[in-house]
């Protein structure tokens, strides 16, 4: 075989080999990220190139903001505020479901995310918190079912829950850490049940 030949078909595997081993690395790096997310991501976009595009621009998104935690007196500020509304579920759970969402939307704001459309929220949270960005979403997806007539009393405890989830991480990252078997946050109190007539 001709040497120039020779050279140009190695530098040629070289070059396929590298951009193999670049793709894996990456691949490797979003799953191990992203985790449960990933795979999400990956099945709504039909394709992995789409996914891990879509991922890594979510990473560049966020870099941009300025997310900071909460100081000290806003963390009370919005515990207190949390407790007022999980008590409010005994008596009025709809109510209380509307209005932890709007508390998360607050908290997420004053973090310094943008609050423009939820599953733009849901996306830039799952660049820091992809292990609770799925009770984001399941507490939504109870609350858009309760808009259309379509939740029980049990849905919007559940919604409660996996907004708690989701608080609890925002609110407090560094004590939230504390996990359970599945690396979720740990919940500490779970809604009771509202009171029946």
């Amino acid at each position: 075989m001709d040497p120039i030949v020779l050279i140009i078909v190695i530098v040629l595997v070289l070059a396929v080999f590298g951009f193999w081993f670049f793709q894996r690395r990456r691949t490797e790096a979003l799953r191990r990220g992203f985790g449960d997310e990933y795979d999400r991501t990956v099945s709504d976009r039909g394709s992995l190139t789409k996914a891990e595009r879509d991922l890594e621009t979510r990473q560049s998104r966020v870099k941009k903001y300025d997310i900071h935690p909460l100081s000290a007196e806003q963390r009370d500020q919005y515990t207190a505020r949390w407790q007022e509304v999980q008590a409010l579920f005994v008596d009025e759970p709809i109510t209380a479901v509307e209005k932890g969402e709007a508390l998360i939307t607050d908290v997420m704001d004053r973090r310094g995310y943008p609050t423009s459309d939820f599953e733009h929220q849901a996306e830039d949270l799952s660049v820091e918190h992809p292990t609770v960005v799925n009770h984001y979403r399941e507490g939504h997806a109870i609350s858009e079912r309760h808009r259309a007539g379509d939740a029980t009393t049990e849905d919007m405890r559940q919604a409660m829950v996996h907004y708690r989830e989701l608080f609890s991480v925002l609110v407090n990252p560094e004590t939230s850490a504390r996990a359970t078997d599945d690396g979720a946050p740990r919940v500490d109190a779970t809604p009771s049940a509202p009171r029946t007539a």
